[in-house]
């Protein structure tokens, strides 16, 4: 029992750690941080403050966005209390009778704030309301409101830029767990199923793949992260893919392919990890949007392929069997690519056929030893 607790507890271990040496998360995101930024670079996200609060997180951005409005109503709350105190509208310098105040019925701090909410989000109860008495309260009346409306409109803005990101989007479109390694039409590939679980199409998509390793150039130097282009391809290629069905897609592991060398051995060994993009604009938006996964060596699997998903009913409809979607059948696979190319060879090898220059067909003649 202990044995096996300690098994688990290192498999656990072990997963975790190759885990967090992920670059890119199975659901997009990025474990990447930037150290040692210098002051002078930080200051350029508050000189693009769109993209900054479009990026802040929702707990912050509602943060930004109730301070706004109750750090301008409270602003100019005392704005205008300070108005109704320098022209002695207050009640405790006990105003004549004909006396005309800049603002009516303006009794404190409080009734301040209160009229400067009713102004800023256009309320209007009728009760307290700017005279013609003073300049300065029209002044600031005009102000505030049109204060009031740019920052409704870039709040109010950010809120709804935020909720129509694509980003959203491409939650609903998935990859599959695991990759698989089998034969596909007489071909070494490596596959990863995708679908979309929308039905509104995604236009243009284009998929492709990244490579990232570590590696060392003649010159000594060591590359972390190095990227390799990765070619993935449906039967119709891999640009404007019919999305309308989960596709299955494939990278031929050829001569120039980086998993040539790589063995069904050797696989879980390997440092890499595969990361996928699938570019596509939003049909009901027109936003382009990207999907991110990665898959590393123990996400690939050698020697199995992915289960048959779509089928056609009595109806005649066409069915999607999302349970199928990342279950994996165990098939035949050769050991790695290159007894694949080598096995193929031979066999051409066999049919065809070789002159021999130095061979001289020579005629004997049989001798009838049975005569009588």
């Amino acid at each position: 029992m202990f044995m096996y607790l300690r098994k688990w507890f290192v498999t656990r271990f072990f997963q975790h750690s190759r885990r967090k040496a992920r670059l890119v998360s199975k659901d997009g995101r990025c474990n990447i941080e930037f150290g040692n930024v210098e002051p002078q670079w930080r200051f350029i996200f508050f000189m693009d403050i769109w993209t900054t609060v479009l990026d802040l997180k929702w707990r912050y951005k509602m943060t930004i966005f109730i301070t706004a409005f109750l750090g301008s109503w409270f602003l100019f709350g005392l704005l205008w209390y300070a108005v109704a105190y320098v022209h002695k509208d207050l009640p405790e310098f006990h105003p004549s009778v004909n006396h005309t105040p800049c603002v009516d019925n303006i009794n404190g701090l409080t009734s301040a704030f209160l009229f400067s909410l009713e102004t800023q989000v256009t309320i209007g109860y009728g009760f307290r309301c700017v005279t013609e008495q003073c300049g300065t309260a029209i002044f600031l009346l005009v102000f505030q409101s049109i204060l009031g409306v740019i920052i409704n409109s870039f709040m109010c803005g950010a809120i709804l830029a935020k909720i129509s990101r694509p980003k959203k989007r491409a939650k609903t479109v998935t990859f599959s767990k695991n990759a698989v390694i089998s034969k596909r039409g007489g071909k070494l590939c490596l596959l990863i199923r995708v679908a979309n679980l929308r039905k509104s199409l995604l236009i243009s998509s284009h998929i492709y793949g990244k490579l990232l390793k570590t590696t060392v150039t003649p010159e000594g130097e060591t590359i972390i992260l190095d990227q390799i282009n990765i070619n993935f391809v449906v039967d119709a290629g891999n640009e404007n893919l019919f999305f309308i069905s989960p596709l299955t897609i494939y990278h031929v592991i050829d001569h120039n392919s980086p998993f040539f060398d790589m063995a069904a051995e050797t696989l879980p060994q390997q440092d890499f990890e595969l990361v996928m993009f699938l570019d596509g604009t939003v049909e009901s938006t027109s936003a382009t949007c990207q999907v991110r996964t990665s898959y590393v060596p123990e996400e690939v699997l050698w020697g199995y392929r992915f289960a048959p998903i779509v089928s056609k009913t009595k109806e005649g409809k066409y069915r999607v069997d999302f349970h199928n979607f990342s279950k994996t059948v165990e098939v035949e696979t050769p050991h790695c690519a290159m007894c694949l190319y080598n096995e193929k060879d031979a066999r051409a090898r066999m049919k065809r056929g070789y002159d021999n220059p130095s061979f001289i067909l020579s005629e004997v003649n049989e001798t009838d030893d049975t005569k009588m």
